[in-house]
């Protein structure tokens, strides 16, 4: 997690200050609940509710004791003595260090699930947007990073709206996996804390409690939960790759937008670099490289141990901030993108009516030659377009054994582009509803 792609809302939940409020708090709610069940007395509970709800943690200072117990959560309560005094002894009853900090990584991912929640709603209205205005700006589509016959942009926007809505359900189901409290003991089995005081903390916090824990939530709700992160980042990249590709000279269908006064290269200054799509290219192969170590994560020894948590002390703020910034980044992109529909044309029109050779292939096999036959007739006139520059219908309607078959009249009526785009209102009801 480093500035350069980090968003402050983002940024803030794993700030330390964040987290050791988010510790107080589950400290503090399951002391009521403890309070409820004659566990504690009910006016200590609320002493450590109103002195460390006032306190101003010192995060310098929890450090200072944490460099002797070598133990963070030890530390933090240490430290939490100091502001509520002689009730602390009720703090953290029958509860272990797990509870505490599984029940807040639940926390901060949750919040974190919101926000990139947000993310995804603005890139889909932004795409919606740019889709519905290019819903018949006819372009090339391409197989193999060949020409392959005609398309939409709209339509290729609809497929990125498509694909990042999918992002999103999955995404949800994530955070509702990943919004799971224990607060159940040293391993599991609530041996001296009553399991109501899990089911209270996790009604505060907006979470469900974990139906089994061991010492800690099981890792394959977090191996799902940055799986889930990585798709969203593969389809950032899909993304961003189709306009990086669109973006090449000898193509230039689409541009990023090159504000005034930016410079594209040190040594040359003609120079319009797709540079915004590269990095999320790049953003989201960090993305993805976090979800393998939370799937190793999972196979933890017996009831627990602490493999798990260097990794996530990093995978947690790093992979949230990255996809937070790249999904930001790419609305940017998506809503000031240049797009160019003469250059769209060009291009198509570039091998002179080749794209309509499937719709001649068609033909002639409806007109009773065999497919063979007919594949072969197609494919001849075509390699004289793609090795001799020749015009597509000319030669068709040159060659005897095609026009044998077909009269010119249906032959031209096979170069007919409006064909190709018919059925874009169904895709976009489909899509859009």
């Amino acid at each position: 997690m480093i500035p350069r792609y980090s968003r402050p809302e983002m940024v803030a939940i794993w700030s330390p200050e964040t987290r050791f409020r988010i510790w107080f708090e589950i400290e503090a709610h399951a002391c009521d609940a403890l309070a409820e069940l004659g566990v504690i007395p009910r006016e200590a509970a609320k002493t450590i509710w109103e002195k460390g709800g006032a306190a101003q943690f010192d995060v310098g200072k929890i450090d200072e004791i944490e460099a002797v117990t070598k133990h963070d959560v030890i530390a933090f309560l240490t430290h939490l003595a100091e502001f509520v005094g002689p009730d602390a002894r009720f703090i953290h009853q029958g509860m272990t260090s797990s509870d505490v900090l599984d029940t807040c990584l639940a926390v901060q991912l949750s919040r974190a699930s919101d926000i990139l929640l947000a993310d995804l709603d603005g890139l889909l209205a932004a795409l919606k947007r740019r889709a519905f205005e290019h819903k018949d700006t006819v372009t090339i589509g391409r197989s193999h990073g060949i020409h392959a016959e005609p398309t939409t942009f709209g339509v290729k926007l609809a497929q990125a709206y498509a694909e990042f809505s999918r992002c999103r359900e999955r995404l949800v189901h994530a955070r509702e996996d990943i919004a799971t409290c224990a607060i159940s003991g040293a391993i599991g089995t609530f041996a001296n804390i009553d399991p109501y005081v899990e089911e209270h903390v996790a009604k505060k916090l907006g979470l469900k409690p974990e139906p089994v824990s061991t010492q800690v939530i099981p890792r394959d709700r977090h191996a799902m939960f940055f799986a889930t992160l990585g798709v969203i980042a593969s389809s950032v990249e899909r993304l961003a790759t189709e306009i990086r590709h669109l973006q090449r000279t000898e193509v230039l269908e689409v541009e990023e937008y090159f504000s005034p006064g930016q410079k594209g290269s040190s040594a040359m200054p003609h120079k319009r670099n797709p540079v915004l799509t590269e990095n999320l290219t790049g953003l989201a192969r960090m993305v993805r490289s976090m979800a393998l170590p939370a799937m190793e994560n999972v196979a933890l020894w017996h009831e627990r141990d602490i493999s798990h948590s260097s990794v996530e002390r990093m995978i947690g703020p790093d992979a949230t901030v990255t996809l937070d910034f790249a999904l930001s980044r790419l609305t940017g992109v998506v809503d000031k993108l240049l797009i160019y529909p003469d250059n769209m044309l060009k291009n198509m029109n570039k091998f002179r009516g080749l794209v309509h050779s499937q719709r001649v292939l068609l033909a002639l096999t409806q007109a009773g030659v065999s497919r063979e036959d007919a594949y072969r007739l197609v494919q001849r006139n075509a390699m004289k377009v793609w090795e001799h520059g020749a015009d597509f219908l000319e030669e068709l309607l040159a060659d005897r054994e095609v026009t044998a078959a077909l009269p010119e009249a249906e032959i031209r009526e096979k170069f007919d582009l409006g064909y190709h785009t018919k059925h874009v209102d169904t895709i976009f009801k489909r899509v859009f509803g």
